[in-house]
């Protein structure tokens, strides 16, 4: 039976890194699903809890997109995506801030453009968050 060794040098998240990178897709995501209830309920509440959720989930996307932009300047050539990774993010909240900005309007006129835009952020956040935590392995397997 061959061993093989990775003797590539890949470095995971730092586990404060992951917290932040983690944490934006549960306020997404909860934006998304009271897009949903509102445009199935008319109840206002709702677009206001998006709202609130979408405010969250910037603030933790930002902390991480700026992670993202300290560790591509010291990335090694060896890791995984570091770019399409940090791209991802800054879509990822830019995105979500024109959502914030959207939501910011009448809860009549935020449909079905909040909508959308919510959709499309959880999308984006989550193959951020995939490509994220890719880079972490587990025992020395490649």
């Amino acid at each position: 039976m061959a061993v093989t060794v990775d003797r590539i040098p890949r470095m995971g998240l730092h586990p404060l890194h992951a917290f932040l990178l983690a944490g934006a897709v549960p306020p997404f995501l909860g934006a998304m699903l009271s897009d949903i209830a509102y445009a199935s309920s008319y109840q206002i509440q709702w677009s206001n809890f998006a709202s609130w959720l979408i405010a969250g989930g910037l603030v933790f996307g930002a902390c991480a997109l700026l992670w993202a932009v300290v560790d591509l300047f010291r990335a090694d050539r060896l890791e995984r995506h570091p770019l399409a990774y940090a791209l991802l993010l800054l879509a990822t909240w830019v995105l979500g801030f024109i959502n914030a900005l959207v939501h910011a309007r009448d809860a009549w006129a935020s449909m079905p453009t909040g909508l959308i835009l919510s959709v499309i952020v959880v999308l984006l956040a989550g193959a951020a968050t995939w490509i994220g935590f890719a880079r972490i392995r587990v025992g020395g397997a490649a």
